[in-house]
């Protein structure tokens, strides 16, 4: 069946077209037209040294060295209860377009831990931006060659604790009952010893404190060398990654099959308004572009997993449901 349009309809919808059209370009235009006018807090909301401190410090940088924002990103740590203080704070702070914060898993396992009131819901998502990988360190001069030598030493001593830089119930803490599981442990009895950061976690394991420490294998790639004090047992990544991390060994090359993903991104306030939003998933996004990023993310074993305000906040959305199975598993929902 063929319709026929009358010329005064094609001249009307050729007239409204430009003008949708138009008015489409004017609300891009507005949304680009704000920018901070003032320094923009950036929150790690850890002690330095971990892996929230990490992406805040190499991002800022990264920003500042390629002159891509006119305002200072300032480094801020506000540690305690495995990130929960941190929001606390940021959560009174409705509407503020220059706070940002580092975010990861933790933003969703502490509240489900129940050790947290606020959850990813509460804030604004801004974008993702990398995946990190878990990595198990031991003193350079521990006894334990493998993972599996650890797992041995914690089947016969369950008192055998491993340090990490998360709450109980938290990122780490899922990390290595997950691994320690999938090696045949039971999960529930890792004997897990939080502290506020990936940087405490370290200093407890060089005073002999815990057997072994789990931490984002980006934070602890400067910190590996032939002349380092610490060795690194495996990485929970799929393959081997690059540069400094080239020849730790997987999990699964080690007969035990588990992999662990740390994304990392950047949330704001509650309710910031989308002018703020859209100019910072822009200017995010421009960063993973330059030469600096490149540089650093390869040096830090990071992979690019960059996602816009609405995806992330999505896939926040998805984590939630996937993490709740996982810690009902465990043993640690609340």
């Amino acid at each position: 069946m063929t319709v026929k349009t009358s010329r005064p309809a094609i001249r009307l919808a050729a007239l409204v077209l430009p003008v949708a059209a138009l008015a489409g370009m004017t609300t891009a235009a507005q949304a680009q037209e704000w920018t901070p006018t003032s320094s923009i807090e950036f929150i790690a909301p850890a002690n330095p040294g971990g892996g929230w401190d990490t992406l805040v410090r190499t991002t800022s940088r990264v920003i500042q060295e390629e002159g891509l924002a006119e305002q200072n990103f300032a480094a801020i740590n506000v540690p305690g209860g495995g990130g929960a203080v941190a929001w606390a704070q940021i959560a009174r702070d409705t509407g503020n377009p220059h706070k940002l914060f580092a975010t990861s898993p933790p933003i969703i396992l502490v509240p489900l831990a129940g050790t947290s009131q606020y959850d990813h819901t509460d804030f604004t998502p801004i974008a993702r931006l990398i995946t990190d990988y878990s990595i198990v360190l031991v003193p350079q001069d521990s006894e334990y060659q493998d993972l599996n030598d650890l797992f041995d030493a914690m089947r016969e001593s369950p008192n055998l604790s491993v340090g990490g830089g998360s709450a109980p119930g938290s990122m780490d803490h899922i990390a290595i009952a997950g691994v320690a599981s999938a090696a045949g442990l039971e999960a529930a009895n890792v004997n897990y010893i939080a502290f506020s950061g990936g940087g405490e976690a370290m200093t407890s394991l060089m005073g002999g404190h815990v057997e072994a420490v789990i931490t984002g294998a980006g934070e602890a790639s400067g910190q590996l060398g032939p002349d380092s004090d610490v060795r690194a047992l495996g990485v929970s990544a799929p393959e081997r990654l690059g540069g400094p991390l080239a020849d730790i060994p997987t999990y699964q090359e080690q007969g035990i099959d588990y992999t662990f993903d740390i994304w990392r991104g950047v949330m704001g306030t509650p309710d910031m308004p989308e002018e703020a939003v859209a100019y910072y998933e822009e200017l995010f996004a421009r960063m993973l572009e330059t030469d600096g990023w490149a540089e650093a993310r390869d040096q830090l074993g990071w992979l690019d997993a960059y996602q816009d305000s609405e995806e992330f906040g999505a896939f926040l959305d998805a984590q939630k449901e996937e993490f709740s199975g996982v810690l009902s598993e465990l043993g640690l929902i609340r």
